[in-house]
């Protein structure tokens, strides 16, 4: 059956925000991840953009299940940057596109999102484990270890939900699975408030010539305002999994140390303006922190801010 007009273009306006939030991950200087501004930890933004463009057509694409989206997600990925760059972005963008999908009349309004997104986490079931957990084997990311129930290198025998839920303790994008993405819907309308709008995947970048100083300057400020309140608030998983949970402490001060001084620096240039910001980004690569899944559901949370938002 040919997919309806309402369907089509839900699905590519959602393609459209994805992409742009991925070019926005790493156009701004999010300390601890890979940006146009600095490399790290083996690998450079121009990986990241090759991969999420990879992944887009595969993770949006109509009928498909949440499992078989990040599957096929993470292998094209794979494919293209030769590396893991975004298992945790698919995994939380699935369910968004899977609700998209089914329910394109939520797609520009954050309350039926929230509840379609909420209805595909309630219906994921053992199929969607099995190709998740191939997924997750195949991208094999940093500390990922073994689990002494549902180990993702062995056949799972229960839904994606109920997986999660055994591993939301140790971490965050496994907590949301579980318990909803509250969270990210209540930091959009929070910390970006109904004015933020970061554009489909066309729009121009940050640092294009192109876009005005002021617009840019807000959309990165916003940018640095999702990533900084996500990394002052909860342990980064990624960071606790490698270097342990005072480590990561160490990095939640820090990012509330940033919260507090972004204020008065946005009239005068940000936070990219005060060589401090950049030598603490330098700092945490040279001590191979990565604060990768505070990056993830950066990402996510702009995805979300994209569909629900203005423009």
């Amino acid at each position: 059956m040919p997919l309806s007009v309402t369907r089509r273009r839900a699905n590519e306006r959602a393609k459209a925000c994805f992409l742009r939030a991925c070019e926005l991950d790493v156009a701004v200087r999010k300390p601890g991840n890979v940006s146009l501004a600095s490399a790290g930890h083996g690998m450079t933004a121009q990986q990241f953009t090759v991969s999420s463009r990879a992944a887009a057509e595969p993770l949006f694409r109509p009928g498909a299940g949440v499992g078989e989206r990040i599957e096929a997600a993470v292998q094209a990925s794979w494919e293209a940057a030769g590396c893991n760059t975004n298992l945790g972005i698919v995994l939380l963008c699935a369910p968004i596109a899977r609700a998209i999908d089914l329910r394109p009349d939520a797609s520009t309004k954050a309350p039926l999102l929230r509840e379609a997104i909420d209805g595909v986490l309630q219906s994921l079931d053992l199929a969607d484990a099995q190709a998740a957990f191939r997924a997750i084997a195949q991208a094999h990311p940093g500390g990922l270890g073994s689990a002494p129930d549902q180990d993702v290198h062995q056949p799972p025998s229960v839904d994606l939900r109920t997986a999660m839920a055994l591993a939301a303790r140790r971490d965050s994008i496994a907590r949301l699975y579980r318990d909803g993405y509250g969270p990210l819907f209540e930091l959009v309308a929070g910390v970006l408030g109904p004015g933020f709008a970061p554009g489909a995947a066309d729009a121009l970048a940050p640092n294009d010539p192109g876009m005005t100083v002021e617009v840019a300057a807000n959309v990165a400020a916003g940018v640095q305002r999702l990533y900084l309140a996500l990394l002052g608030s909860v342990a980064d998983s990624h960071i606790v999994r490698i270097h342990g949970e005072a480590v990561a402490q160490t990095v939640m001060a820090a990012a509330q140390r940033w919260q507090r001084l972004q204020g008065p620096l946005v009239g005068a240039g940000g936070l990219d303006a005060d060589p401090d910001f950049a030598a603490w980004d330098a700092s945490l690569k040279a001590q191979r922190i990565n604060p990768g899944t505070t990056a993830d559901m950066t990402v996510a949370a702009l995805l979300i801010a994209g569909l629900t938002g203005p423009g």
